[in-house]
């Protein structure tokens, strides 16, 4: 029996500014990082709602939080699972649905990759640093979804201890 969604699937494509960036890298995030969350959450709310129970836990970003520089349509995609999360929470008050935003900073996947479509860049981001894993983020929303029905983690901001923002 379903008792959990996790949101997981996002992206970043280039860092170009506004001005300079592909609209099909925007059409790419945006449907991916939005829409994809929502056509999945619409179609399993039923389910849950049904039950009487569930847990939605989407996978935000720091960067639904602060923007920076060549970032905007990554940001606001992150900024609009935000949104979605809290407007959730208010849809489903009283249905015993909990919904929970893990806001990552910088973790060591293929995001860089994906990214900038160069191991080599994607090397770069990390330089220096120790970010987190998808292990460290695998135990926070394993921590998440472990607390007991009536408690609701509503958003986590995790970042490394190396990264102080988003910015450079």
């Amino acid at each position: 029996d379903l008792q959990i969604l996790l949101n997981n699937a996002g992206l970043a494509k280039g860092s170009d500014k506004v001005q300079d960036a592909r609209i099909e890298d925007w059409d790419l995030m945006l449907n991916t990082n939005v829409k994809g969350l929502l056509y999945l959450t619409r179609a399993l709310l039923p389910h849950f709602i049904a039950r009487g129970a569930g847990h939605i836990v989407n996978i935000g970003s720091v960067a639904g939080r602060w923007v920076y520089a060549g970032g905007a349509v990554y940001c606001a995609s992150k900024f609009a699972v935000r949104a979605i999360s809290e407007g959730l929470r208010l849809d489903l008050l009283g249905k015993n649905i909990r919904v929970s935003n893990i806001e990552p900073g910088m973790v060591n996947t293929e995001f860089s990759l994906v990214r900038f479509e160069s191991q080599e860049k994607a090397d770069q981001v990390y330089a220096g640093m120790k970010p987190l894993t998808a292990t460290d983020i695998a135990e926070t929303i394993s921590w998440v979804v472990a607390r007991p029905s009536h408690v609701n983690i509503q958003e986590i901001v995790i970042y490394p201890t190396d990264q102080a923002s988003v910015g450079p």
